[in-house]
């Protein structure tokens, strides 16, 4: 490629990577590369200038830059396409979330996308890279089941790997995080497995002393959790006697002391004032090098340690300094446990206080860590789907691509045929070929919005009965199964058994609903039958009682499918919505007929919800939109505290 432009960004880019320059300077050069990159317009060049700019955006700390030009990249990549650069902006979309905590399920958006296209290509160094940053983010929302599955993973693909010191460190944190992972849900055999492994492959590491003794000290700390006070000490001291560690990383110094001052207290030591002297050092260690977390642990320890010893004032003083430590840096591990020291050591209605804080926090994180679990299934969901949809898109416009051209082609050589043999009728056979010409394209802009209208109305349809049907149905199958998951015997057994035949069910019905949405509903069973299995099924599931009460004034096999199967969806929709919203714990469920009105109402004893500020979810919109298509009416009565009822009156048409 030859061209003024193209040249200055190659000087532009050398300049930006050559050492003998400020950063400031490389900055500038690389950012005068994709000014010119965006002047000569092509794609490839212009991807490959933003991605050598982005890093320098990180060096000099510009981050929203990053940002921008990397969300810039993956578009332009994504209409390209390069899979290579899709796989790289979305690392890097992934990475800047990653940095900002409170961004997690953006930055698990944005690494799912890139580890499914480092899959396919094969990179599986970079596949590996993600699945530790994964395992990462999983691990801080508490969702140490999928942190352990991705770590896991991340360690058979690096066994194919060199094993170069690069890959070494990566599995030595990827069998730490595991290690932590099983020592935080109290399964302490594999938890010191896991650290052991790590232990061995610092120790073949040139440069992993360090990693070495971390590894130790997170032996001695599952020692510890697990009462063996004297195994956790002589871990602790061993690694204290290294006579360079203060100098070498003085936070991790002070945080073994600390450990150690504890574990002899644990182990029975009487020396008090020795302890005090080394609670004290690891303290104004940690306060010297601004290190908060370590602060955090000196003081929960030293209020524990003065609670013991029953001076009531110092472990009071040290328990707030935790709690307030905690609260800075949102430890809440730490300030649930500093919750319980201050409830222990606070006289009368201040203890009461903190006691109710601790067991108001201890919920709220409970729910929210169910939440995070199914918020990164559900980001899985949905970027796989988006895929889909996104193929789907540009194999429609390669077959509209190549019929285009074909039919091209064969107007051209029409054209060339009539023209030869009939030389003498040129003129008129242009005038003729034109308004062929204009027919056909008025032709193919009618059928194209046919097409579209058909499509939309397909997708429309389509996503009813998946969110509605199967969606429902996994939902609760998988609920169940949860529910029985660490359960043994015959029982579990066969209750697990029975919802497997439920997923092969919802197999089929996947299978049915991609062949053919508008067969019939049902075959040879009762309409009242299969939605008193639903509500079973569900209301099980829910752990609701139900109350169905019907009329058999509705000969039902009269009623078209289309409407039995509207039915049947709202049913289904409503049952999910009231476990997901209303806390409720009973549901009543009618079927009347008035006048050739078929009246169809749903109820609860939940909370309830106000019809004034609620937004409507897709749940709700979904049952207006099939009570529109059965030209019935949809009434939704709702008060705050108060439950919720439904009332859907459709006609009786046979």
């Amino acid at each position: 490629m030859k061209s003024p432009e193209y040249d200055s960004i190659l000087k532009f880019q050398t300049l930006s990577k050559s050492n003998t320059l400020s950063l400031e300077e490389q900055f500038a050069y690389a950012k005068k590369a994709v000014a010119y990159a965006n002047v000569l317009n092509v794609d490839s060049v212009t991807i490959k200038t933003n991605h050598n700019y982005s890093l320098l955006c990180i060096y000099t700390g510009d981050f929203g830059e990053f940002r921008r030009i990397n969300f810039k990249t993956l578009k332009l990549s994504e209409l390209i396409p390069d899979s290579l650069a899709m796989a790289i902006a979305n690392h890097n979309l992934g990475w800047y979330h990653h940095q900002n905590r409170v961004q997690n399920d953006s930055a698990y958006y944005y690494y799912s996308k890139a580890y499914k296209i480092s899959e396919q290509l094969e990179l599986t160094s970079r596949q590996v890279e993600i699945l530790i940053n994964i395992s990462e983010i999983q691990g801080i929302e508490k969702d140490y089941i999928g942190s352990e599955e991705s770590a896991i993973k991340a360690i058979k693909l690096a066994e194919h790997l060199p094993k170069d010191e690069y890959m070494m460190d990566s599995l030595w944190l990827l069998y730490t995080r595991l290690g932590t992972g099983a020592r935080i849900i109290k399964i302490f055999d594999r938890a010191l497995e896991y650290h052991e492994k790590a232990f061995f492959i610092a120790k073949k590491m040139k440069e992993g002393f360090l990693l070495q003794l971390s590894s130790e000290n997170n032996m001695a700390h599952v020692y510890k959790e697990m009462g063996d006070y004297k195994k956790a000490l002589t871990l602790y001291e061993g690694i204290l006697d290294y006579d360079e560690l203060f100098e070498l990383e003085p936070e991790f110094y002070a945080l073994v002391l600390d450990n150690v001052a504890y574990a002899r207290f644990l182990n029975g030591s009487n020396n008090f004032e020795q302890l005090e002297q080394m609670f004290e050092r690891a303290y104004q260690i940690s306060d010297s090098l601004k290190d908060p977390v370590n602060m955090l642990n000196v003081t929960i320890d030293l209020s524990k340690f003065y609670k013991d010893r029953g001076l009531q004032d110092k472990a009071l003083k040290y328990a707030e300094e935790s709690y307030h430590l905690a609260n800075d840096i949102s430890s809440n591990d730490i300030l649930l446990e500093s919750m319980v020291l201050l409830s222990e050591l606070k006289p009368g209605d201040e203890g009461k206080f903190y006691l109710r804080e601790h067991i108001k926090l201890s919920d709220s994180l409970l729910a929210y860590e169910r939440g995070i679990r199914n918020k990164f299934a559900r980001i899985e969901f949905e970027t796989d789907q988006i895929e889909l949809e996104n193929q789907r898109i540009a194999a429609e416009k390669m077959w509209w691509t190549i019929s285009s051209i074909v039919l091209l082609v064969a107007s051209i050589l029409v054209y060339i045929i009539f023209t030869q043999r009939n030389k003498n009728k040129a003129l008129k056979f242009k005038q003729d070929q034109q308004t062929v010409n204009e027919e056909i394209y008025n032709l193919m802009l009618s059928q194209q919005d046919k097409v579209d209208g058909a499509r939309a109305e397909e997708k429309k349809r389509i996503s009813q009965e998946l969110h509605d049907g199967v969606l429902g149905r996994l939902f609760g199958t998988r609920l169940s199964l949860d529910s029985y998951n660490m359960k043994e015997g015959e029982e579990a057994v066969q209750v697990r058994s029975k919802y497997i035949s439920e997923l092969k069910t919802i197999e089929n019905d996947i299978r049915k609903i991609s062949h053919d949405l508008s067969t019939d509903f049902v075959s040879g069973s009762g309409f009242m039958d299969i939605l008193k299995e639903l509500i079973e099924n569900q209301t099980e599931a829910y752990q609701l009682e139900y109350d169905f009460d019907y009329t058999d004034d509705i000969n039902w096999d009269l009623v078209s499918n289309k409407t039995k199967i509207n039915i049947y969806r709202m049913v289904q929709e409503s049952l999910q919505n009231i476990y997901k919203h209303a806390k409720a714990k009973t549901v009543k469920i009618s079927f009347q007929l008035k006048k050739s009105v078929i009246c169809f109402k749903i109820s609860d004893d939940g909370v309830g919800f106000d019809l004034n500020k609620s937004k409507k979810g897709i749940g709700i919109k979904n049952i207006n939109t099939r009570v529109k298509e059965l030209n019935g009416t949809v009434v939704f009565h709702s008060k705050v505290d108060q439950g919720t009822t439904i009332k859907v009156e459709i006609p009786y048409t046979t």
